[in-house]
């Protein structure tokens, strides 16, 4: 579906939607490695790092996810173009992220917060939700 990255005095707000929670992950995903400007590549080959986590609701899930994928990314300097879910479900998950090295990012995300996060289904059936990216 969609996010879109809106103004916030000292952190980046993502308004993230989603047709199903997977839909949700990925586009939360996608949003927060774009607000990290990955720069240059550092290798050509494909990366793939696997996520297990289980949360008590599925807002922390997500919020959980976002920021394991996050200390991934700035551990190993690399950037996730995409997420296989092999389950997920409202407190659990188990995900292969694929992406590719990166020189480094221009923006320092600190972290994904729990503030404004709430996952809620919207009028159209879709599921929304805002995250605030500490940076």
């Amino acid at each position: 579906m969609t996010y879109t990255i809106l103004e916030h005095t000292a952190d980046v707000r993502l308004l993230v939607e989603g047709g199903t929670l997977a839909e949700l992950f990925a586009e939360g995903l996608r949003g927060m490695m774009e607000v990290l400007k990955p720069e240059g590549k550092g290798g050509t080959a494909e990366t793939q790092r696997r996520i297990h986590l289980e949360s008590a609701s599925r807002t922390a899930l997500l919020v959980d996810f976002l920021n394991e994928a996050l200390c991934l990314a700035q551990t190993h300097r690399e950037s996730y173009a995409a997420v296989t879910f092999q389950s997920i479900s409202e407190t659990r998950l188990d995900a292969a992220l694929r992406g590719r090295e990166v020189k480094s990012f221009g923006e320092d995300v600190k972290a994904v917060t729990y503030h404004e996060a709430q996952i809620r289904e919207t009028a159209k059936g879709t599921l929304e939700t805002m995250l605030v990216l500490d940076i």
